[in-house]
This record gives C-alpha cells, sequence and structure tokens, in this order.
C-alpha cells in the first residue's frame, strides 16, 4: 500500500471526529482586542523587513507566521483588522472548497523547468524603509474617549452633525470627526505644524470608535479622506471655539460681531432672526456705547451676540463676503436719524445665528463658493452646477 493510500485510510477511520477542522470562535469579551494588538505586531514586523512573518525561522517569528495565518483562515478575525491591512498581509479570501487538484494540470503549466519563483531578477538588494509608518495600535485608555463618539452618533442622528465631502487640509483640525472607511475616527491632538514647500503637516493622534488610535501625518489622513472618507459637520459651540482659537504666530486683525437690537419699535422687535453683522478694528463695546443716536444701528440700543476675532486675515473682506452671501435676506428699513433725513442701514439680516457662525467657518476655509443662502428656509445649501454635455 502507498504512502498516499496509507494517509487516507486513517483520515477515514476517525470515529471519534477527532481530525475534522473546526474554526476557533471568540468567545472572550478582550480576545477582540488580543487579535488586533497581534495584527499591529505583524505589521510591525512588516514594515522593519519588507516581509511576512516565516514559519522557517526562529521561534518570535514563527509565533507571528501561525498568528497571520490563522486571522486569514478565520472570517471573524479577518473581518476585526482588514481596515488595518494596509499591506494586503490578508490577501484575497480563498474558498478552499473550489481549489482543484494540482495533480490535474492537463497543460503542464505546474511542470515547467523554468526557475523558482523565489528567485527575484531585476530587483535592487537594497529597499529604502520608510523612516516611520503610522499604524493602528489597541488605545488603552480609550474610555476617556467612548463617550464622544456615543454623542457623535446620536448628534448624526438628530442631525445637528451632518456627513459632508472632504474639500482639504483645512477641515482637519483637533476635535473634528471624520469617517474613513466606514469608521468613525476623532482627531484627540494635532502637533507642532511644519510647513515646507508651501505645504503643511503635522503629527495627529487619531482615536477610533474600535478601540485603535494612530499617529498619522495630517496630510496622509487627508490622502486617505480623499478616496475613501467623510468629514462630520462641528456644532455651533464648536464652531465658535475653533474660530477663537489662537497661536503665538497669529496677528489680530480685526473684529468681526453680531448684533441684535433692542429696539422698542413694534415692527423691529417682531422680525425673527434679526442680526447685525459688522466690522471693527476696535473693541466692539467702544464701537457701539453711541448705537441709539446712529441709524446703522437702527437708533436703539443692542445687545452683544457673538464677536470673533479675526487673526491673519482680512476682516474687512470677511464682512463684505458674509453681506454679499446673506444680501438677499438684508433688512429693508428707512430709519429717520437725528438729523431729520432717512437713512436705509445696510449690515442688518434676516438669518438665524447658527448659520452666520456657519458661514464664517465656510468662509474661513475657503469652501464658501460651494454654497449658497436660502432666504426663504433660512438655510445653507449646496449649490447645483450643472453641466451641457
Amino acid at each position: 500500500m502507498s504512502t498516499k493510500d496509507e494517509l487516507l485510510k486513517v483520515l477515514e477511520d476517525d470515529p471519534f471526529g477527532l481530525l475534522v477542522y473546526k474554526p476557533k470562535v471568540l468567545t472572550h469579551r478582550d480576545e477582540p482586542k488580543m487579535v488586533i494588538e497581534n495584527f499591529n505586531q505583524i505589521v510591525d514586523f512588516y514594515e522593519q523587513n519588507l516581509r511576512e512573518p516565516s514559519k522557517q525561522n526562529e521561534r518570535s517569528e514563527r509565533t507571528l507566521a501561525v498568528i497571520l495565518q490563522s486571522i486569514k483562515e478565520d472570517k471573524y478575525q479577518r473581518d476585526l483588522v482588514k481596515d488595518l491591512d494596509k499591506y494586503n498581509l490578508l490577501g484575497d479570501e480563498i474558498d478552499i472548497d473550489k481549489i482543484e487538484s494540482f495533480e490535474d494540470d492537463p497543460f503542464g503549466l505546474l511542470q515547467s523547468d523554468a526557475e523558482s519563483i523565489f528567485v527575484l531578477k531585476n530587483v535592487t538588494k537594497e529597499i529604502e524603509k520608510p523612516d516611520y509608518v503610522a499604524s493602528r495600535k489597541v488605545c488603552k485608555d480609550f474610555e476617556k474617549y467612548e463617550e464622544l463618539f456615543k454623542s457623535c452618533h446620536v448628534d448624526l442622528r438628530n442631525k445637528t452633525r451632518t456627513l459632508q465631502e472632504f474639500r482639504g487640509e483645512r477641515f482637519i483640525k483637533q476635535g473634528v470627526f471624520f469617517v474613513l472607511k466606514g469608521v468613525v475616527g476623532y482627531v484627540a491632538s494635532v502637533g507642532k505644524i511644519k510647513r515646507q514647500n508651501n505645504k503643511t503637516n503635522a503629527r495627529l493622534h487619531c482615536i477610533f470608535e474600535n478601540a485603535t488610535e494612530s499617529d498619522m501625518l495630517l496630510r496622509s489622513l487627508s490622502a486617505e479622506l480623499y478616496k475613501d472618507g467623510k468629514i462630520i459637520s462641528q456644532l455651533n459651540e464648536e464652531i465658535e471655539e475653533s474660530l477663537n482659537q489662537v497661536i503665538d504666530d497669529d496677528v489680530l486683525s480685526g473684529y468681526i460681531y453680531v448684533l441684535k437690537s433692542k429696539s422698542s419699535d413694534e415692527i423691529i422687535r417682531n422680525i425673527e432672526n434679526l442680526y447685525k453683522i459688522g466690522y471693527s478694528t476696535t473693541k466692539v463695546n467702544e464701537r457701539i456705547k453711541n448705537a441709539k443716536n446712529e441709524p446703522t444701528y437702527l437708533m436703539a440700543d443692542v445687545e452683544e451676540v457673538a464677536i470673533f476675532k479675526c487673526y491673519n486675515l482680512n476682516a474687512q473682506k470677511l464682512e463684505q463676503l458674509l453681506h454679499k452671501f446673506f444680501g438677499n435676506s438684508c433688512l429693508n428699513i428707512k430709519i429717520v436719524g437725528n438729523d431729520g433725513e432717512f437713512h436705509i442701514p445696510r449690515e442688518w439680516f434676516i438669518t438665524p445665528l447658527e448659520v452666520i457662525k456657519k458661514v464664517i467657518t465656510l468662509i474661513e476655509n475657503e469652501e464658501i463658493i460651494h454654497y449658497r443662502y436660502d432666504e426663504q428656509n433660512q438655510e445653507i445649501v449646496q449649490r447645483i452646477i450643472s453641466a451641457d454635455f
């Protein structure tokens, strides 16, 4: 009896099913984290050696090779780490039942005497390794961020946050949420800004909702979001906070202010969402102290609703852009001044405060050209650009 026949006989004679393969089922609650951590070790090995771990080498490498094979063969484990597989270590899923025997080779394609496929030709021996490659790893203090992700999902359901197309690196700031390959991420911090060849970069600390973290570069994240990602809009209070963030190199160029009238005139008092949007190079409280005597303030005292310090910006140009954007909602009214003449104030607009704040952010990010103001519904809408073919 041949060796092959003996082996087949042993496989068939298995009354207790000891030789039946049963895929591993993860039951311990920490095992998903262990799988992710193990796979990241394999990714680190690949980055250091530019190859997969082999079962033919030392024990630590053999262990990684066995773990990798186990992950490849288990669908649950594959799904856990597929978003971390930036080097295609998992390969394509293989349906073992569809693989035909190597003996069935009618054209002799597998019997060639050609050189081994493992002999490399026309390939340089020295392969330059990257100085540093960011990879995801288990976030050990994920409990600090877990509630943030839950709140973000609630905001998305309530439509106080929305998914938006990614349109540039300016949107990547501390505290911003994004979606990358279906996984929500959070920019926990932004490292020192570096500028080279008119391009900005920084090391980020990003947390992901699957309890992993990464210190990828800003431009790397930007490139990935362009390919397969979305940005999640900020809340109103986050917009206001980001507008007032200052660093040492920033130069104050003026103030954009939003005011509400305290007029006793019944017509003015009954106009909902009526705000004055103005610009000043001096402190706003100094600018408005004589409001009740000036037609531009509707001959009445005003209330400061929001003040934005403008750094590194032409604040006057920003004011002009705001007036142009809300132009169709401008208040059209005649006011009699102390001089007995009629005046038509041009800086009062009928629009919600939160919309004003969002528009300021869109101008700051140079994205305002993609939007217009719908004065009837009092909301920002995306421009529809038609093309003739």
